[in-house]
């Protein structure tokens, strides 16, 4: 009986390292709550690979990367947050919390001035709270989510200068 479940286990295993691979994505959890009602939470992401950042500091769990089609000097033509230089982009599917909990100040606010690392906001993805840190130190422009808003991977969340 050991002999099955133990290949049973490992073909899992080798089911989860394929869809890391053939989906690009570099984590899965998986956690089995055993009880009254057996459940499996499973969580995925994927994260930016450093060499694809550019001017911005690789950080853990998110890291959005820097417009370069655009001269520096001149701000992207359209008004699509996403093509915004500074852009810190969602790393995962879940909602946006701007604080810690209801009634608490937001980790930031417009204007400003965080340093690299600082938990900008919160991304709850099944039932795990994921703070969302600043790629780089800078000063907060726009806040592009709402509080308790959905949010898609690659969402622009906010714009660092």
């Amino acid at each position: 009986m050991g002999d099955k479940k133990q290949n049973s286990d490992v073909d899992f295993i080798t089911a989860l390292a394929e869809l890391l691979r053939t989906n690009d994505l570099t984590e899965i959890e998986v956690m089995r709550e055993f009880g009254k009602d057996d459940v499996l939470n499973v969580r995925v992401a994927r994260q930016m690979q450093a060499a694809a950042i550019v001017a911005a500091a690789p950080v853990a769990v998110a890291a959005a990367p820097a417009a370069t089609a655009a001269p520096a000097a001149a701000p992207a033509a359209s008004d699509d947050p996403a093509q915004l230089a500074g852009a810190v982009n969602s790393p995962m599917v879940g909602t946006a919390y701007l604080s810690a909990e209801p009634g608490v100040d937001a980790f930031v606010k417009v204007g400003d001035s965080v340093k690299e690392g600082q938990t900008l906001l919160i991304i709850e993805a099944m039932k795990t709270m994921n703070q969302i840190p600043a790629p780089k130190s800078g000063k907060v422009t726009r806040i592009l989510v709402d509080d308790g808003a959905p949010v898609e991977f690659g969402d622009p969340l906010i714009i660092l200068e």
